[in-house]
């Protein structure tokens, strides 16, 4: 059984690289059962210490499975700790037989970011070319990378309920090349902004409808549950919204706070990326358009990387 440290995942999981091997894999197809999904509040520890245990498995025809365990626990940012921790073991589909453990945090953050851009290239305008990112975390770090193989992205901001953390990171970028600039002003950022890409674990909504611009791309990749939301109801009316699964409409906060309210109805969903990537729905149709993509993850992507990974060390 061979170990994939944090550096060899990361390697063979560039954008360029994993975002066409998402589309590839979301139109093939995969067996994907639904996730495990359990809080953990131990009776030692404080409320705080509240966590999601989230398992997901996958398997695919070209004979490999992968179980993914990943820790989600926000109130680790109080104690400086990344809130997510994930482990990937990738098996023989025919045999069972273990054949690596990776570093499931590179996966994790990896593939939900090549999945942003993904899910941009079907409905971010083709010209889109202002990126704001909500969130500092792991994920939100890639984003830029991510979404600059679909678009050409030449201006980055970020916000976060954190300025500091906000400042942060737009320093890093602009380290790393990037024309990047942190904002206090969520509003005014939004308003201008031809990508909002949220990023964040928050459970009271971030993003107000009557901010987002004609012409503009809501991509929502942070919350998961039904407890947490990163966008108000009025941010899907009048919106073109697509879905990462169908599993979307069941856990995630934003959709179902706006299929209750009425801004949205489950059978005005566009549709997922199984159909955008099979090209049986075409994305946006044109640039006036408002779009909005919710993902809430697949252990599809996580078995796409993980095999990217493995391929890479069995090549050498």
């Amino acid at each position: 059984m061979k170990h994939f440290d944090e550096a060899a995942t990361r390697a063979p999981l560039g954008f360029e690289r994993l975002v066409p091997a998402l589309r590839a894999a979301f139109a093939t197809g995969a067996q994907v059962p639904p996730r495990h999904v359990h809080a953990v509040d131990t009776a030692a520890g404080d409320s705080s210490s509240k966590g999601t245990v989230l398992i997901m498995p996958a398997w695919s025809d070209a004979g490999f499975l992968g179980i993914k365990t990943i820790n989600i626990f926000p109130g680790n940012s109080e104690r400086g700790l990344p809130g997510l921790h994930a482990t990937y073991v990738l098996y023989d589909a025919r045999t069972g037989v273990p054949l690596a453990m990776m570093d499931g945090n590179e996966i994790t953050a990896r593939r939900t970011a090549a999945a942003s851009a993904l899910g941009a290239s079907f409905l971010a305008r083709t010209d889109a070319r202002r990126l704001l990112v909500l969130g500092t975390g792991r994920i939100a770090r890639m984003l830029p990378a991510a979404h600059a193989s679909v678009r050409t992205i030449d201006e980055v901001w970020v916000w976060n309920h954190r300025p500091e953390g906000a400042q942060a990171l737009a320093a890093q970028w602009r380290a790393e090349g990037w024309n990047a600039r942190a904002t206090t002003d969520l509003e005014a950022a939004v308003r201008q902004a031809d990508v909002v890409s949220c990023a964040t674990l928050a459970t009271s909504p971030l993003v107000r409808g009557e901010w987002l611009a004609p012409g503009s791309h809501l991509d929502l990749i942070g919350s998961f549950t039904p407890a947490m939301r990163e966008a108000d109801v009025r941010c899907f009316e009048g919106a073109l919204t697509w879905v990462d699964t169908e599993e979307a409409l069941q856990k995630a906060g934003d959709l179902l706070d706006a299929m209750a309210a009425g801004t949205l109805r489950s059978e005005e969903v566009g549709g997922t990326f199984a159909t955008l990537c099979r090209q049986e729905r075409p994305g946006r149709s044109n640039a006036a358009e408002r779009t909005v993509f919710k993902a809430v993850g697949s252990a599809l992507e996580d078995l796409t990387a993980a095999t990217l990974v493995w391929q890479a060390g069995n090549a050498k």
